[in-house]
């Protein structure tokens, strides 16, 4: 079925203010799983509040979030979430980099103790519509064997950089350090699906392309070794200068097994402070004008900037909705009735 965005919101919300989140919390929350419904990025959209539900049930996360000023100079923050939601952990960091970044040029802040954070564009995205470059990095659980290993060590460890464009807004990049984020085996699995070849290694270290073989055994990294060298950079970035976990340490979402303990990375740098951001505008227009302009493969209609088929698909969903699985609404309509509200899918 296609629900309207804000629709999807308020059932988010409720849902999120079932599981003691106050309003502020849900209504971030909500409004970051359904940015990823939208931008076409499912595997971190709504079906994370199953999820949420049964650690709340399980007692392995805060909620209301707790977030701790752990230390705070000049240009830099360490912030403690709490093992409480991560997109507000992340969210205030996020706030305190650009107003440090404003202030002083750049601003830096480490999260430590917190949880899965959602897409990272979601952060990046807030440094460019205020002027500036914002960079985020986050580690996860262990799914990728380190270059030339046999068992995982690494996690997936997204990084998104977002700068402020031209005409039709922000360049954004967010993308894994795996080939595939392993969100969308998980959906595989869900919809009992097979996944391709390339993809990940079953637990002999055979290819496969079943995707309960891949969760079993792990993920490739994009570019062999260099998807493995920039996974283990942001592991320490992230993980191990936050004060959080690294590598094997840090827990999965996706299984009771304890906090997760994930580390984010978040910083804002200020483009006025090496030119004014019209002068800088100009420049990345012309920059994107030349990039469509170069001379296109065989079959291709259109040279896409980074983020450019996640914004198409946002704009898309503004008008027609977000599409949303039998499965994961099924899901949904019973956490909105666990959680008393009147609400539910397909009525109304």
């Amino acid at each position: 079925m296609k629900v309207r965005p804000e629709k999807l919101k308020e059932f988010a919300f409720g849902i999120l203010k079932g599981l003691n989140a106050t309003d502020e919390e849900a209504t971030l929350v909500a409004d970051c799983l359904v940015r990823a419904e939208m931008r076409g990025i499912d595997t971190h959209g709504v079906h994370f509040l199953k999820l949420l539900s049964d650690r709340v049930d399980a007692h392995m996360i805060r909620i209301p979030t707790e977030i701790k000023v752990v230390r705070e100079d000049g240009t830099t923050s360490i912030l403690d979430g709490g093992n409480g939601l991560g997109q507000v952990a992340a969210h205030r960091a996020m706030k305190m980099s650009i107003q440090k970044g404003r202030e002083l040029g750049i601003g830096l802040t480490l999260v430590r103790n917190t949880n899965h954070i959602g897409i990272l564009a979601f952060y990046t995205l807030m440094a460019a519509e205020e002027g500036m470059v914002g960079i985020v990095m986050s580690n996860s659980a262990p799914s990728m064997p380190p270059w030339g290993g046999a068992e995982p060590f690494l996690g997936t460890n997204p990084i998104s950089i977002a700068i402020p464009g031209g005409e039709k807004g922000a360049v954004v990049l967010d993308m894994s350090s795996s080939v595939v984020a392993r969100g969308k085996i998980r959906r595989a699995q869900r919809m009992k699906e097979s996944i391709p070849l390339g993809w990940a290694l079953d637990e002999t270290g055979n290819p496969t392309t079943n995707p309960e073989a891949a969760l079993r055994g792990t993920v490739l990294p994009i570019g062999g070794p260099k998807g493995y060298g920039l996974a283990l950079m942001i592991d320490v970035l992230a993980g191990l200068l936050s004060g959080s976990q690294w590598g094997p340490h840090v827990k999965t979402y996706h299984q009771l097994a304890g906090p997760t303990g994930i580390g984010v990375f978040l910083m804002a740098l200020d483009i006025e402070r090496f030119m004014p951001l019209q002068q800088f505008k100009e420049r990345i227009e012309s920059y994107i004008t030349s990039i469509k302009g170069t001379k296109k493969g065989e079959g291709v209609s259109q040279i896409y900037l980074p983020g450019e088929i996640e914004l198409e698909r946002e704009k898309q969903s503004l008008k027609e909705g977000v599409e949303i699985s039998a499965e994961v609404a099924k899901d949904l309509n019973t956490l909105l009735e666990k959680t008393k509200s009147p609400l539910r899918l397909g009525k109304g």
